[in-house]
């Protein structure tokens, strides 16, 4: 990977074994990156990006405007999501063990007295674990029969750059641990997306024919994982 500049912005470029170019620029903080078949020189790819700027701006500036929420204390009277649904925190301390509980507009956490902000985070994520693992299983299995594949393994992963990811010669998928504050169709958008990696590794016209062809809606449910609030540690918008 490497870099340019075109009009002061700065662009990652990476090369892989891909037949065409593609652009994107990746929320929250406008990070662009063009991926670009191997054997092409810089100034081919110099020329596609400049004729995208006035789009590569847009998007940048649309990201600056989008509404995100500040890094976290984990105290009552924060906002906390789940299943892309906005509720209110409310922080008890207590000597009994850890607990979490939704209850209509809110959601409580139980700590213990002297917890640090630290491990009240490890404590929803967990919880955000736990939730995602519990739904995953019965995914995969209706998406498996679906597109015809089957994935050797997977996992949820707290990870800040990507929604989802695979190794395509393993066969395995991991998911990211953000998924659970998104609606539920953005967690289907992305498991698809990962199977569909199994059967076609890159991201190319057929990559997209199958995409159509097993999640119809597959580009509504990528539009609401992007413009919904976006968390202090946001993954990006990317699934690999």
């Amino acid at each position: 990977m490497y870099s340019i500049t075109i009009s002061g912005i700065e662009i990652k470029i990476v090369k892989k074994r891909i037949k065409n170019m593609y652009i994107r620029v990746f929320p929250p903080n406008g990070i662009v990156q063009v991926s670009a078949p191997v054997d092409y020189d810089d100034e081919t790819i110099r020329m596609f990006a400049l004729f995208r700027i006035g789009w590569i701006k847009r998007q940048i500036q649309s990201f600056e405007n989008q509404p995100r929420q500040t890094k976290r204390q984990y105290v009552s009277g924060e906002n906390i999501y789940l299943w892309g649904k906005r509720y209110r925190l409310d922080v008890i301390f207590s000597s009994s063990k850890n607990d979490i509980k939704v209850t209509g507009e809110r959601i409580t956490l139980q700590v213990r007295t002297q917890s640090t902000i630290q491990q009240r985070e490890n404590i929803v994520n967990e919880w955000y674990r736990k939730l995602l693992k519990a739904e995953i299983p019965d995914l995969i299995e209706k998406y498996q029969k679906i597109i015809g594949v089957i994935a050797s393994d997977w996992h949820v992963k707290n990870m800040r750059t990507k929604w989802g990811t695979c190794n395509t010669d393993k066969q395995k998928i991991w998911i990211n641990l953000q998924l659970a504050k998104k609606s539920r169709d953005c967690l289907d958008y992305v498991i698809v997306h990962e199977l569909v990696h199994l059967i076609e590794k890159n991201h190319t016209e057929k990559f997209t024919q199958y995409m159509n062809q097993f999640y119809p809606d597959w580009r509504v449910a990528r539009e609401k994982l992007n413009n919904e609030v976006l968390d202090f540690m946001e993954p990006i918008e990317n699934v690999d």
